[in-house]
């Protein structure tokens, strides 16, 4: 059986109005059509809804029952209206970006500020997260899309690359490998290493070399949420940890950065839950690409660790000591 939503307020109409003539006014109906759609009702639902005479319109026992019903169902479908409309206004002026530190580096601000000017109405609000959220809020629904580094445990999301960054040790300054020009992943696997605060085994093998050590546990010498903290730990000689060529951009005293010559590289990405993508959402995807793609040079020099990376932090190491 099915029954509209019309026929619905039809029907409660003449039966606040208990008047055919007066419910057809209140709707602007021709009384002919309003009792045929009642009549039509009654059909469909093999229930008589009125008893009628020449002089009244009453409710039957059945038509008082159903009464109940039809309001709840159209205050309920009224409710979801409004509801399912006020989610889409929030997905069309409001997305949620998750950074995890860095983000996408230099990158960041062109990509934000090309959003901005393509959706000028939309609040784009940046969720900040550290090491132990690798997916920055995706996860967990926190955000509609995000900047992050892989690998990570990634089921369910999907990825744009923007680039990879190989990577490098964090030395000690007085570590005797910390003058040198390059070094192999073999030549840390002995060093108590720091591993990140995160409970994703992926993304912390990642960082601990395990992909190097045969299966043989890495010799964790302590967990770090942040870039800052890993500063704090390597300087102190406590450890080494793994990081990116942008770690010699805070110019920390007591710490060199090394390239490792034979680990993989991380990505940075634009990431986002499948099956969740908004049309701002998908713009934002667009425009990372877009900025990705305009800026061959800038891509070059993110990807590319340089003699400066480690001069930056040797000119901070000699003028601090």
């Amino acid at each position: 059986m099915e029954v509209h939503s019309r026929q619905l307020q039809y029907f409660i109409a003449v039966a606040e109005e208990l008047s055919f003539t007066r419910a057809a006014q209140r709707l602007h109906l021709s009384q002919q059509g309003l009792s045929a759609q009642i009549k039509l009702l009654e059909h469909k639902m093999d229930v008589t809804l009125f008893s009628r005479t020449t002089r009244q319109v009453e409710l039957t026992a059945a038509g008082a029952a159903f009464l109940r019903h039809a309001r709840d169902t159209l205050a309920s479908l009224a409710s979801g209206l409004e509801e399912a409309r006020a989610i889409h206004r929030g997905e069309h002026d409001r997305l949620v970006l998750g950074c995890l530190e860095g983000a996408a580096l230099t990158l960041t601000e062109p990509i934000l500020a090309t959003f901005r000017e393509r959706h000028p109405e939309v609040s784009l609000e940046l969720n900040h997260s550290t090491y132990e959220t690798p997916s920055a809020g995706l996860a967990n629904g926190q955000v509609d899309v995000a900047i992050v580094r892989r690998p990570f445990e990634d089921a369910g999301l999907r990825f744009e690359r923007l680039f990879r960054q190989p990577l490098m040790v964090m030395l000690p300054a007085n570590h005797h490998l910390a003058d040198r020009e390059q070094v192999a992943a073999a030549e840390l696997l002995d060093e108590p290493i720091l591993s990140s605060a995160a409970t994703d085994p992926i993304w912390n093998a990642f960082w601990q070399l395990d992909s190097h050590r045969g299966g043989r546990p890495a010799p964790i010498a302590g967990r770090s949420k942040t870039l800052l903290e890993q500063l704090h730990q390597v300087a102190t000689g406590a450890a080494i940890a793994m990081t990116v060529p942008c770690a010699a951009w805070i110019k920390f005293p007591g710490v060199r950065l090394v390239p490792v010559t034979d680990a993989a590289p991380n990505e940075v990405a634009v990431s986002w839950r499948a099956g969740h993508e908004s049309a701002l959402v998908r713009s934002f995807i667009d425009v990372a690409r877009r900025v990705r793609d305009a800026n061959p040079g800038l891509l070059a020099r993110l990807q590319t660790p340089r003699r400066g990376d480690r001069k930056q932090v040797h000119t901070a190491t000699a003028a601090s000591s």
